[in-house]
């Protein structure tokens, strides 16, 4: 048994290559901001529903211009945030797992997305038992599974996931309301990921940069436009247009940027990723069950979480 401190990092790649994924996604027919679950929302702003079809329109064909599919699963009235796909559920192979809202507004969601899930032929579908919102708040990130909880998904939520899928899980404790899901302040890149430790506790930015000695660091203007809250490729990254030092920063270590206009569903806190769940291709299953999940912030009770097996890269 090893801890926190000498998990081996991941080896960086020579060289960026693309690889073509299948996103889901859901048109902002009914987009509005007619309730305020975040400091991003305001209801008393006007919503220009037109401009946000426009901008996620964009989107998807900037994904499908770089060789990606998108399916697209129908808006439900009375849900206007279920343009926020990556919330849905989390995807890996032939399992799925359908999401759990923490907020009643958004409850319907969950089993809206279950519903075209189990549309889809997944060999093994669930609905999440605990409070879970999905890619919002679980990263793959290789053969790993980096976790948020603070404000939405549960930290039973990440034991839950662990079990499902048979993949190690990184549990990060998120310390900022504007950075309510782990997306909105970390996003994979393949062999790294870019983060803004000012969102995390102390103790998980230190496991992040012990886990990504060469990680991105986003600066906190970058962080507060939600540009982290983009896709990655491999070598494209779909980002806010506004995360311009970011931008610069991914294109010096050899990615290259897609700025993305979404500035009317930035009004709801949400950006690209948030309007993407991707379906991740299949993990080798890595755990037995009963493995305890590393926690850069163990719970009294919690404290045999720091010490587990290396997590492969």
């Amino acid at each position: 048994m090893t801890s926190a401190a000498t998990l081996r990092a991941p080896e960086p790649a020579d060289d960026r290559r693309p690889s073509a994924r299948r996103y889901l996604m859901c048109r902002p027919e009914h987009f509005e901001v007619s309730y305020a679950i975040n400091p991003w929302m305001d209801t008393s702003a006007p919503v220009d529903r037109e401009l946000a079809l426009a901008q996620w329109d964009a989107l998807r064909v900037a994904y499908e211009a770089h060789g990606h599919r998108v399916d697209v699963i129908e808006g439900v009235p009375g849900l206007p945030d279920m343009v926020f796909a990556a919330n849905g559920g989390l995807v890996i192979g032939d399992r799925a797992l359908s999401a759990r809202f923490a907020n009643p507004e958004r409850a319907q969601e969950g089993p809206a997305y279950h519903r075209w899930l189990g549309e889809h032929g997944f060999a093994l579908l669930g609905a999440a038992a605990e409070i879970n919102e999905g890619e919002g708040d679980f990263a793959i990130a290789g053969d790993r599974i980096l976790a948020g909880t603070g404000f939405r998904s549960s930290r039973a939520a990440h034991r839950e996931v662990q079990e499902f899928f048979h993949l190690p899980v990184v549990s990060l404790d998120l310390v900022d309301p504007r950075y309510y899901h782990l997306d909105t302040a970390l996003m994979v890149l393949g062999d790294t990921i870019a983060y803004f430790p000012g969102a995390f506790t102390g103790a998980s930015a230190r496991l992040l940069a012990g886990m990504y000695p060469d990680a991105v660091i986003a600066t906190a203007e970058d962080a507060e436009v939600l540009g982290l809250n983009g896709v990655c490729d491999g070598r494209h990254v779909f980002l806010s247009d506004r995360a311009t030092a970011l931008a610069e920063q991914l294109r010096a270590r050899g990615y290259e940027p897609v700025g993305i206009d979404l500035s009317e569903l930035l009004k709801a806190g949400g950006s690209v990723k948030c309007c993407t769940m991707e379906q991740h291709s299949a993990r080798t299953p890595a755990l037995p069950e009963g493995v305890p999940l590393l926690n850069a912030d163990p719970l009294p009770d919690d404290e045999d979480l720091m010490d587990v097996e290396p997590l492969a890269g």
